[in-house]
Formats: C-alpha cells, structure tokens, sequence
C-alpha cells in the first residue's frame, strides 16, 4: 500500500541526504519521481545536502496545489512513481494535504522531510499536519550533536553567534554561516533552554557541568 511517511529530525541530521539516496536508488530502477522542495540553502528548484549533492526540484509557492501539480504531470504523459517533499516544514498544511491526496487518490508513495520545530522550539505548521496525517514518522538515527556533545534535539537561531528567541519563523540560514550572520546550530535542550551557543560559551568559558545560578 503507498504511504504518506514523514522524516523528521533536527538540522544537520541528514535528512535532504536520506531524501536523494532515495532519489538515487529509486530511478537507478528505472522508477521515476517528482521532488518538490522549498527555501533549500542551494536556492530556489533545488534539493542539496551539506554533503555537496544536488538535483534539480519543484519550488512550492505559496498558491501551489501540489495535488493538481502532480495530476497535469501524468496528464500530459509524465510518469510519476513517486513523490518526495524536502524541507516539508515550510509547506502550508492545505499542501500537506494535498500530498496525503496523492497518497489516497493516486495510489503513489509519498516521502516529506523536514524539521518538526522552529527555533522557539514551536511546531511548524507543515510539520504538525505531517504528523497529523503521516501513516508513519520516522526519526532519523543520525544524531546531530551539540557543542558539548549531547545529543541535539533542538534548533537554535543565532545572530552575531548569540541564541535569538524572536523574529519571523522562516528565515532561511545554514548552520555553516559565518558568526556575524544570521545562522543556525543545534543544541540539546538543557543549553538550548540556557540560550547557550558554542559562541557563547567559549566566550564565557563556561564549563557545560556549570549550574544556573538565576532561576531557570
């Protein structure tokens, strides 16, 4: 039976990486596939990894109906096997929609992959109508890891290498972004909650062990 499935995990983790590997090995078949993909870091119609990979994609507009996107491809004698959507947390949840339809009406399988939560640690929205509808939520098992050296499971924004709490919830960044930038790093919880970055606490060398002395 065709899935909708959702890859989920912190920046860094690998997930555009997992989302080619599919690519690759699905039309090394001779199966064929539509990637849609929004904001990557390579720019716009593209799908990247960290890693230096890179393919051509669908950009999602806002008015985009991915559904009826899908519907003209095979109307026109386009094949699609398959459906993969990067950077799925950027998606309205009407779209997200619109890939649990393909799913449903065109009997095709669908492979979204994005990060669950922002740097407030809040939902996105397409992420949480992922999880809604996803017949399965899959957490990638490669850990990012934190300055210190736990496991990440949080995404922090940073400007000038500080943690920043507020400001719009996309903006579109690269954990390899120089400090004077806005940028993103992931951080365990106990020092994202601290807002404590690897910039900051090698300027106030700090040990990680070091207890708040303020409340929490």
């Amino acid at each position: 039976m065709p899935e909708l499935v959702f890859f989920s995990g912190t920046m860094d983790c690998g997930k555009s990486t997992l989302a080619l590997q599919i690519e690759h090995n699905r039309s090394a078949r001779g199966l064929q596939g539509l990637i849609f993909t929004r904001d990557d870091r390579a720019g716009e119609g593209k799908l990247s990894s960290r890693l230096g990979l890179v393919t051509d994609a669908v950009e999602v507009a806002d008015d985009l109906d991915i559904y009826a996107y899908v519907v003209e491809h095979l109307s026109q004698g386009g094949k699609v096997d398959y459906v993969i959507a990067d950077e799925a947390q950027f998606l309205a949840p009407e779209q997200i929609d619109q890939l649990a339809r393909v799913v449903d009406e065109l009997e095709l399988d669908v492979f979204a992959f994005g990060i669950t939560t922002d740097f407030r640690s809040k939902l996105f929205p397409g992420s949480q109508r992922l999880v809604e509808l996803a017949d399965r939520v899959e957490v990638l098992q490669v850990e990012a890891l934190c300055w210190c050296g736990a496991r990440a499971t949080h995404n922090a924004r940073t400007v000038n290498g500080a943690m920043v709490v507020e400001g719009a919830q996309v903006v579109v960044g690269d954990v390899n972004r120089s400090a004077d930038e806005i940028g993103y790093e992931v951080l365990c919880r106990r020092h994202h909650s601290r807002r404590m970055t690897s910039a900051t606490a090698h300027a106030a060398q700090l040990s990680p062990d070091v207890l708040p002395v303020g409340p929490a």
